[in-house]
C-alpha cells in the first residue's frame, strides 16, 4: 500500500481529503521494539532520503532523536508538556542537540508533516529547521481542530497563519518526491530501528519509547553529561 498523489492533489482529491484523511492507514508495522535497543551513532546518523531537522549545537554531548506522527496525541502532549523545558534546559544550553524526523501513523499525519516540510523551504531551498518548528508547534497544539473527520478547512487555515497561499497549500500536498521521501524516512526507522509506536526517542542511540516528562527525560539525559 502506498499514498499517491492522487489522495494529496487538491484538484483531482478534495473529496478524499475532506472526508478519509483521518481514517487512512499507512502500511501495518512489523516487528518488536524494546526498551533496550541500542543502534550505533553512524546508523542513525546516515543521511535519510529528506534532510533532518535540527535544533541545538551540533557538537552537543547529547543527541536525541524523536520519531513522531502529526495526529499521535502523545507526540502532541510530549510536544506542549515537556519539550518547552527539554529546549529550555538541554538544547539552547548547548547540552542536547535534537533531531525530529517523521513517522506518520496515517495520511493525515503525512500532510501535516508535508507541509512543515515546504514550511521549511519556503524561502529557498535550504530547509529552515525553525520554520519547520514553528509549525509543527502549532499543529501539535491545534492537533483536536484538524485532526478530524474534515481535515481540509482547518489545516489550510493553519497553513496560511504560517504563510501559505492556497496554490502553494494545493503544491506541497501533491509533491509526491516530499511524500517519497517522508515515507522512506519511516520506513528505514521501520526496517533499521525497529521503531513501532510514536513518539520514540533514541537517546544516544539508546531507544525509548512513550511520551516521557522532563524529568523522566532528565533521568536519562543527565547521566549522559556526567560521562
Amino acid at each position: 500500500m502506498r499514498i499517491t498523489r492522487r489522495e494529496f492533489c487538491q484538484s483531482t482529491a478534495a473529496v478524499a481529503l475532506a472526508t478519509a484523511f483521518g481514517l487512512a492507514t499507512l502500511p501495518e508495522l512489523t516487528g518488536t521494539a524494546l526498551a533496550a535497543d541500542k543502534i550505533s551513532d553512524v546508523e542513525l546518523m546516515a543521511p535519510e532520503a529528506l534532510p533532518d531537522m535540527v535544533l541545538g549545537d551540533a557538537k552537543a554531548p547529547v543527541t536525541i532523536i524523536e520519531y513522531a506522527s502529526m495526529t499521535c496525541p502523545h507526540c502532541a502532549h510530549f510536544q506542549e508538556t515537556t519539550f518547552p523545558e527539554l529546549k529550555k534546559r538541554y538544547i539552547d544550553t548547548g547540552k542536547v542537540r535534537y533531531i525530529a524526523r517523521e513517522f506518520p501513523l496515517d495520511t493525515l499525519a503525512a500532510a501535516a508533516s508535508m507541509l512543515a516540510r515546504c514550511a521549511s523551504t519556503a524561502a529557498g531551498p535550504t530547509p529552515d529547521p525553525n520554520k519547520y518548528f514553528a509549525l509543527v508547534d502549532t499543529m501539535f497544539r491545534q492537533q483536536n481542530t484538524w485532526a478530524v473527520e474534515k481535515p481540509l478547512g482547518p489545516l489550510l487555515a493553519i497553513a496560511k497563519q504560517a504563510g501559505f497561499t492556497q496554490q502553494t497549500f494545493d503544491a506541497c500536498l501533491a509533491d509526491q518526491k516530499l511524500l517519497d521521501g517522508i515515507e522512506k524516512v519511516r520506513q528505514r526507522a521501520v526496517d533499521k530501528f525497529k521503531v513501532q509506536s510514536t513518539p520514540t526517542f533514541f537517546i544516544n542511540g539508546t531507544l525509548t519509547a512513550g511520551a516521557m516528562s522532563i524529568d523522566e527525560m532528565a533521568k536519562l539525559i543527565d547521566p549522559l553529561l556526567k560521562s
